[in-house]
């Protein structure tokens, strides 16, 4: 379930990380269908199909979204078709190729080469198709769908400096778990490293190292735990990294409640918001809502075809700690909704 590696060239969005308590759906390749814009009233055009594009589909996140957007285009008469990219950058541009081939009337690609989707996005556009940028902007897009990036990074990192404050007195060390090789890392961790070193000045730095999935974020603490055992704080660019770190100190016998300890991510995943609630060491989120993801799937596209001229979402994101008990409980249903 761990996506792959990004090259330095690769800019975007990581989706959110790994939930290991919800189970992965498969996916089916692109579909043999013609454009299916119809008139509509407004004079705009009314979509009756919308290819969404997520190349790792081995993320939990997947069968949310899938779930949830699928409910959503149903509700407006929308069929949804997917992928099978199999968190490939080949098959991923063969698959939207096809798509633009064959004329699904609206694309929303989370592209994993920004680069390589620029001339597959015009050809959409060249012919009257809709395309819609999942996580980031291209140059050649109908719209886009965006994720307050550096704010969550900024939200992690003031709620853990606070914390500092208030339990370490301002001293301490804290390592930072992040991502350098795509457009939401390199905000996200912007964010956090900035808004944490400029309110906690007192607290030791003593990594940063790159880890966006929970076996890496495991085996980067456990050896930054091997030189400084007494680390206080692991701060991740996503939650799935930063879950890594709350295992490796667990395994490295700190006890789960510890109150010198402090582990905060990026994204809401099941896990972490799981381990809020219970009042582990595992502190904050800042966390998307998979409800409001899987609107802006449907809904931008649809105002695209509809004419609206600034069609594009960003989606907000919210702290969450373990007062939020009602949020939390409200996002986990939201990541398994066939859970009612």
């Amino acid at each position: 379930m761990t996506p792959p590696p990004y090259a330095s060239s690769r800019r975007g969005f990581l989706a959110l990380s790994a939930a290991t308590a919800l189970a992965a759906a498969g996916c089916s390749a692109p579909q043999n269908t013609a454009a299916s814009a119809k008139p509509s009233v407004s004079g705009g055009t009314r979509l009756t199909r919308i290819g969404l594009d997520y190349p790792f589909t081995q993320l939990p996140l997947y069968s949310t979204l899938l779930k949830l957007s699928t409910t959503r285009a149903k509700q407006h008469g929308i069929s949804l078709l997917t992928t099978s990219d199999n968190a490939n950058a080949d098959t991923q541009a063969s698959n939207l190729n096809t798509w633009v081939a064959r004329k699904v009337p609206a694309i929303v690609s989370f592209p994993m080469v920004f680069e390589a989707a620029e001339p597959i996005a015009k050809a959409a556009l060249d012919a009257g198709l809709i395309w819609v940028t999942y996580g980031g902007s291209l140059q050649h897009q109908s719209a886009d769908i965006q994720f307050s990036f550096r704010e969550g990074g900024t939200l992690l990192g003031e709620a853990a400096a606070r914390w500092a404050e208030e339990h370490l007195g301002g001293k301490g060390k804290v390592a930072f778990l992040t991502d350098s090789t795509i457009e939401l890392g390199r905000e996200r961790t912007k964010g956090m490293i900035d808004a944490f070193t400029k309110l906690a000045p007192g607290v030791d730095v003593v990594a940063q190292e790159q880890a966006i999935d929970p076996d890496t974020g495991l085996s980067k603490a456990k050896a930054i735990l091997a030189k400084h055992s007494d680390l206080n704080i692991v701060l991740g660019v996503t939650d799935a990294a930063a879950y890594g770190g709350f295992k490796a100190l667990q395994q490295a016998g700190r006890a789960k409640d510890d109150g010198k300890t402090f582990v905060g991510g990026q994204d809401g995943s099941a896990p972490s918001l799981l381990a809020i609630k219970q009042g582990t060491f595992y502190r904050a989120s800042a966390a998307l809502a998979p409800e409001d993801i899987a609107a802006a799937i449907v809904d931008v596209p649809r105002a695209v075809a509809a004419g609206k001229s600034d069609a594009s979402a960003q989606v907000p994101i919210a702290l969450v700690q373990r007062a939020d008990t009602a949020r939390i409980d409200d996002l986990l249903a939201q990541n398994d909704p066939g859970a009612s």
